[in-house]
């Protein structure tokens, strides 16, 4: 006999030094492997596990341990205030880039008719956040991975999100002449070799939302360089990069020909949301 807790002991003490929670990601795997909350988890630890919940638990601590990302195992993942399906071919949403969904709202008007793109949607984490905030704007997310158009359109079933379009293409080749009024995105901007691609979670995230050429900007400047095209005048542009890539990208926007340029900070105090208008 296998109690909660003499499981979640042994699930903590498999993940230390794996994980960078062991802790948190040891009581959502038991939870999720025993078909019960946390709440259940904590106020009832001498409960007993069933032997099909035994087995379940292995193999989801197998996966983690394996440095699969907790986002493709428990196959969700919490943004803004949405629960979104996530799965591998699709990037896992970081806190970070709320700060991108932050800026959108913040920059332009509440209730008017606006057309915004989101480029390289993934999971529709940002079109479906600035579509539940701002019913009156006409979201286009666009993805090019079809594995993960799919599970963005399936988000925007769920929730209901009738003002949002998705659309499989190429960043900005779709989209006519000045017919947007804002163009957000998130794109691949980690340089294609850093040692960090092979390790922990991102091991196992497509490398095509992750990376962007020898300096990580090579999507950022594809976007840059179409963005006048595409917005209309005054239109806004905001872009997620790294936290050292906020000098290049500013340079990027005043090349183009873009104003009022500026960069936000994460929660951390990085450079990490840089915008500007047309």
């Amino acid at each position: 006999m296998t109690t909660l807790a003499e499981a979640l002991a042994h699930c903590r003490e498999a993940l230390a030094g794996l994980t960078e929670s062991p802790r948190l990601d040891a009581e959502l795997l038991l939870c999720a492997a025993a078909g019960i909350s946390r709440t259940t988890l904590m106020a009832w630890p001498e409960r007993t596990l069933a032997a099909d919940q035994r087995r379940r638990l292995q193999v989801l601590l197998a996966r983690r341990s394996s440095g699969e990302p907790m986002a493709y195992i428990l196959g969700q993942r919490e943004f803004w205030d949405l629960t979104l399906r996530v799965g591998p071919g699709v990037l896992v949403p970081r806190p970070d880039t709320e700060r991108l969904v932050e800026a959108t709202l913040a920059a332009l008007p509440v209730d008017a008719a606006l057309t915004c793109v989101d480029l390289g949607t993934g999971s529709g984490a940002v079109a479906c956040a600035l579509a539940r905030e701002r019913p009156a704007w006409t979201l286009i997310a666009i993805e090019h991975a079809a594995p993960a158009l799919a599970i963005a359109a399936d988000n925007a079933r769920r929730l209901g999100l009738g003002n949002l379009q998705l659309l499989r293409g190429d960043w900005l080749d779709a989209i006519a002449p000045r017919s947007l009024d804002a163009i957000v995105s998130n794109p691949p901007y980690v340089c294609a070799d850093d040692p960090h691609l092979a390790r922990g979670d991102l091991q196992h995230e497509p490398i095509t939302a992750l990376a962007a050429g020898a300096d990580g900007l090579d999507a950022i400047r594809r976007i840059v360089a179409d963005a006048p095209r595409c917005l209309r005048p005054g239109g806004w542009l905001a872009l997620e990069h790294g936290w050292d890539q906020g000098p290049s990208v500013r340079a990027l926007l005043h090349a183009a020909g873009l104003r009022d340029i500026r960069t936000q900070r994460d929660l951390a105090g990085h450079e990490r949301v840089t915008s500007g208008r047309t």
